[in-house]
C-alpha cells in the first residue's frame, strides 16, 4: 500500500501564515533601512516616505514609530508656533506617544517629546516632561538644566513685558528705577519662577560640576532675583555679586572643558 505523505490543513495554514509574515517583516525591514539611508544622508522628506511605509507594514513596531518620529521631529522649527510648525509637531509627538504608550518609560521618547513641546513654546508641558525624565533618571543634568532654563525663560519675558509697560528697559542690575507697583508685580510673576530655576539649575551643577552653561544660567538667574528685592539694595547688590561670581565659575568651567576637549582628541604637536 502506497503512503502519501501529507501535511495537515491547520499545519499547513499555520505554514503559509508564517512564510507571509515573515515575507511581511522582511519589506518592512527594507522600507526601515532605506529609510535610515535617506535620513543619514539629510534626505528628510524621502526618509519620511520609507518610514511611513515601515509603519503601514507593521505598525507595532516600535523601532520604525521612533524613527519616523524623529523624521518628523527634524522639521519643527524651534521657537516658532505657527500652524503649519505646529502641525509637523504634532506628527512627531503622535509617533513618540506611541511608543510610549507600548512603554511609558522609553527615556529617548520622552526626551524628544520634552525637546518637540520647548520648541513650540509649550513650555509648562515641557517642563513636566523633563520631570518624568528625572523622575525615571535623577541624576540627569541636562533635564534639570532644561527647566532651569525654561524657567529663567518665562521670568525674563515677565520681567521685559511688565517693565515696557510702565517704559522701562531691563538693565541687568536690579532695575532699580522701577517703582514699588512695578515690583510688586515682578514678584508676583517671578518670585516662584526665579525660586525654581534656580533649584534645578543648582541640581544640574551638583551633578555636573563642569556645567558651563548651567552656571551661566545661575548668574542670569541671580539677575532676575535681584529684581525681587524692592527697594533693600544690600539684598540686590548680594544677588548681583552671586551672579558676577557664576560668571567667573562659567568661565573657569569653559576653559577646563575645552582644555579636556583638545586632549581628548589629541590636540597639540609632541616633538621627539
Amino acid at each position: 500500500m502506497k503512503i502519501s505523505a501529507r501535511i495537515p490543513v491547520a499545519a499547513a495554514l499555520l505554514l503559509v501564515m508564517a512564510s507571509t509574515v515573515g515575507c511581511a517583516k522582511l519589506k518592512e525591514r527594507n522600507q526601515l533601512v532605506q529609510g535610515i539611508n535617506a535620513f543619514k544622508a539629510g534626505k528628510n522628506e524621502v526618509a519620511i516616505d520609507f518610514f511611513q511605509k515601515a509603519v503601514a507594514i507593521d505598525p507595532s513596531d516600535s523601532m520604525a514609530q521612533l524613527y519616523l518620529a524623529t523624521a518628523y521631529s527634524y522639521q519643527v522649527i524651534p521657537n516658532l508656533d505657527t500652524p503649519d510648525n505646529l502641525k509637523v509637531a504634532q506628527k512627531a509627538l503622535d509617533g513618540f506617544n506611541n511608543v510610549l504608550a507600548r512603554d511609558p518609560n522609553d527615556l529617548g521618547a520622552l526626551k524628544q517629546v520634552a525637546s518637540i513641546h520647548r520648541n513650540i513654546k509649550q513650555y509648562d508641558q515641557a517642563k513636566i516632561d523633563e520631570q518624568k525624565v528625572i523622575s525615571l533618571q535623577p541624576n540627569d543634568a541636562e533635564a534639570n538644566y532644561t527647566i532651569g532654563v525654561i524657567d529663567w525663560t518665562q521670568a525674563y519675558k515677565n520681567a521685559t513685558t511688565i517693565l515696557g509697560a510702565a517704559g522701562l528697559t531691563d538693565d541687568g542690575e536690579g532695575n532699580v528705577k522701577m517703582s514699588k507697583d512695578v515690583c510688586a508685580k515682578l514678584s508676583t510673576a517671578n518670585t516662584a519662577l526665579v525660586t525654581e530655576a534656580m533649584k534645578y539649575l543648582s541640581r544640574a551643577v551638583e551633578i555636573n560640576p563642569q556645567y558651563d552653561d548651567a552656571m551661566q544660567y545661575l548668574n542670569l538667574a541671580y539677575r532676575r532675583k535681584a529684581d525681587l528685592e524692592c527697594g533693600n539694595d544690600a539684598a540686590r547688590k548680594a544677588d548681583l555679586a552671586q551672579a558676577d561670581a557664576w560668571v567667573q565659575k562659567a568661565t573657569g568651567a569653559r576653559k577646563a572643558n575645552e582644555a579636556a576637549k583638545e586632549r581628548k582628541l589629541g590636540g597639540g604637536v609632541s616633538m621627539q
